[in-house]
C-alpha cells in the first residue's frame, strides 16, 4: 500500500447539489416528483431529514418527527433511507470530478471541493474551469473564488445548473452583502449575533477583530477573519487508498444486535489479515449492510487513534448500531477499512511478509506494555532468562535473570 500524498490548492470551485440523497432517490423512482416526499433520518428513523419542495411548502421541516410531518402533511410520502446507495452515487461523482483535478475535498454528501491551481492550462479562464465540472453533472450549483469559504458562499448564492464566480481582489466586496448564516455558526453563537443586530458579514468585518475576540474568543476571531476575506483555506485532497473490504451475506436475514455485533468482529479480523493491511494501523473504517426491503444502513468512523487492534476498530460500529440499528433485518454485511497511516518503523521495515510483520507488531506491544509497567511501579519487574552454566548442577547456577528490554 502506498503513501497516500497530500495535494492543495489555494483556489477552488465548490460543487453543491443540495437534497443529495432525496434527489438520488428520486432519480430512481420518478413517480415521486408530483408528491410531496420526505426522507428518513439514516440515524434516526423517527425524523425526517430531506424534503422536497412541495413538502416544503406544504409547511413540513426537517428534523420533524414523522408523526408531525404526516399531521402537517396527510399527504406526505415517506421515503426509506439507503445511505450505501447515496454514497455509492457520490463516490461516482468524486471519481469523474477527479479527471478535472487531481485535488479533490469531499466536505459532507452532496457537497465537494475541486482545487482548481494550475487548471488555468489545461482549460482556461475560471469560466472554462466551470464549464469542464459542469460536465461531470449539470446539476451542480458551483462558486468559484479563493479558499473554500468564498467559494462556498459563491456556490450558496447560485441556481441549480449555475455559478457564481469571485474574481481576485473582489472577496471583501462580494462577502459584504452575505448573509450572515453562510458562516459555520452554532445555534448559541448565531442568536447572539442576531441579538447584536449584525446581519451580514460585512456587518460583522466592520466591528474591530479584537472586540469580536473578547466576545466569542478563539472562534470570533476565525469568524470575523473569514466574515472579512481575511482567511484562505486551501482545499487538500489525498489520493485515496485502495479500501480493504470483507462481506458476509447471511443464509437468512439477521436482526439480533449480538449476532451483528459477531459478524462485525469476525469481518474485521478477516480485513486486518489481508496482506496489504500488514505493517498499516487503520485510520477510519465503515460498515454496510444490505436490508430487506432493499434499503440499507451504514455508518463510517473515523478512529481517534489509528490501530490495528480488532476491538479498537469494532468499538465505534458498535456503538453506532446501537445508537442508531438498521431498520430492518439484514441480509448481507459489510466492513470496509478505508483510511491507514504507517505502522512503526519496525513494522515498515519487516512487512514484506506476514510472519515477520506479527512479530514486530508483538515486539512494538511488549516495549508499551514494559516501559508503562515501570512508569507505575518506578523499576522494570519484566527479566529474561538467560542460559551461564549449562553444565552446573545446581538450576540456581544454570540460569540467569537479567532486565527484559523488547
Amino acid at each position: 500500500m502506498a503513501r497516500t500524498p497530500n495535494l492543495t490548492s489555494d483556489s477552488a470551485a465548490c460543487c453543491w447539489i443540495p437534497q443529495f440523497a432525496l434527489r438520488m432517490e428520486i432519480a430512481r423512482r420518478p413517480e415521486l416528483v408530483v408528491h410531496p416526499v420526505a426522507l428518513i433520518a439514516p440515524d434516526d428513523t423517527r425524523r425526517v431529514w430531506q424534503l422536497s419542495s412541495l413538502a416544503r411548502r406544504a409547511g413540513v421541516k426537517a428534523g420533524m418527527t414523522v408523526s408531525q410531518a404526516i399531521g402537517v402533511c396527510p399527504a406526505l410520502k415517506l421515503c426509506e433511507p439507503d445511505p450505501v446507495h447515496y454514497d455509492g452515487e457520490f463516490s461516482r461523482l468524486l471519481a469523474a470530478l477527479s479527471q478535472v483535478s487531481p485535488v479533490i475535498e469531499p466536505a459532507e454528501l452532496g457537497r465537494v471541493y475541486v482545487g482548481t491551481d494550475g487548471l488555468e492550462g489545461l482549460y482556461g479562464t475560471p469560466e472554462q474551469q466551470i464549464e469542464a465540472i459542469k460536465a461531470v453533472s449539470p446539476t451542480f450549483r458551483l462558486g468559484w473564488g479563493k479558499g473554500k469559504f468564498v467559494s462556498w458562499v459563491a456556490a450558496s448564492r447560485a441556481k441549480p445548473g449555475q455559478a457564481v464566480i469571485v474574481q481576485p481582489e473582489e472577496e471583501g466586496k462580494f462577502l459584504a452583502s452575505q448573509p450572515i448564516s453562510v458562516l459555520p455558526l452554532d445555534l448559541d453563537t448565531h442568536r447572539r449575533l442576531r441579538q447584536l443586530g449584525l446581519k451580514t458579514l460585512g456587518a460583522l468585518a466592520a466591528l474591530p477583530e479584537e472586540a469580536v475576540a473578547s466576545q466569542f474568543g478563539a472562534t470570533g476571531r476565525r469568524l470575523w477573519r473569514l466574515a472579512a476575506g481575511r482567511v484562505s483555506e486551501p482545499v487538500v485532497g489525498r489520493v485515496a487508498p485502495e479500501p480493504i473490504v470483507a462481506a458476509l451475506a447471511f443464509f437468512s436475514p439477521v436482526a439480533g444486535r449480538e449476532l451483528l455485533e459477531m459478524a462485525l468482529d469476525r469481518l474485521i479480523e478477516r480485513a486486518l489479515k489481508d496482506p496489504r493491511r500488514i505493517g498499516w494501523r487503520v485510520q477510519a473504517v465503515r460498515a454496510c449492510a444490505g436490508l430487506e426491503q432493499g434499503a440499507s444502513w451504514l455508518a463510517a468512523v473515523a478512529l481517534k487513534e489509528p490501530t490495528a487492534d480488532r476491538d479498537r476498530i469494532a468499538a465505534p460500529l458498535k456503538t453506532q448500531l446501537e445508537r442508531s440499528p438498521p431498520a430492518g433485518a439484514v441480509e448481507r454485511l459489510v466492513v470496509e477499512l478505508t483510511a491507514f497511516v504507517p505502522g512503526t518503523e519496525e513494522l515498515q521495515l519487516f512487512a514484506r511478509d506476514a510472519t515477520s510483520a506479527a512479530r514486530a507488531a508483538r515486539r512494538h506491544a511488549l516495549q508499551g506494555a514494559a516501559r508503562e509497567i515501570k512508569l507505575r511501579v518506578k523499576r522494570s519487574f519484566l527479566y529474561h532468562i538467560i542460559e551461564v552454566q549449562p553444565w552446573s548442577r545446581l538450576p540456581e547456577r544454570r540460569y540467569a535473570l537479567i532486565d527484559y528490554e523488547p
